[in-house]
């Protein structure tokens, strides 16, 4: 692999790891909307569903 390759797949990974931080935290703070760890775990395969499209084209 290229080292482009690997940049861009190590920025991935830390905006998909902050997206999931952030609605954990938002889900945190309102907890009628539900428990914070689903929320993560939502964005991370909303995350990866949307990557896999594009790479899949």
């Amino acid at each position: 692999m290229s080292t482009l390759v690997l940049l861009v797949i190590l920025l991935l990974v830390v905006v998909v790891v902050l997206l999931a931080c952030g609605a954990a935290h938002l889900v945190h703070r309102h907890p009628s909307w539900g428990p914070p760890l689903a929320a993560a775990c939502c964005i991370v395969m909303v995350m990866g569903t949307l990557v896999g499209a594009i790479l899949a084209r």
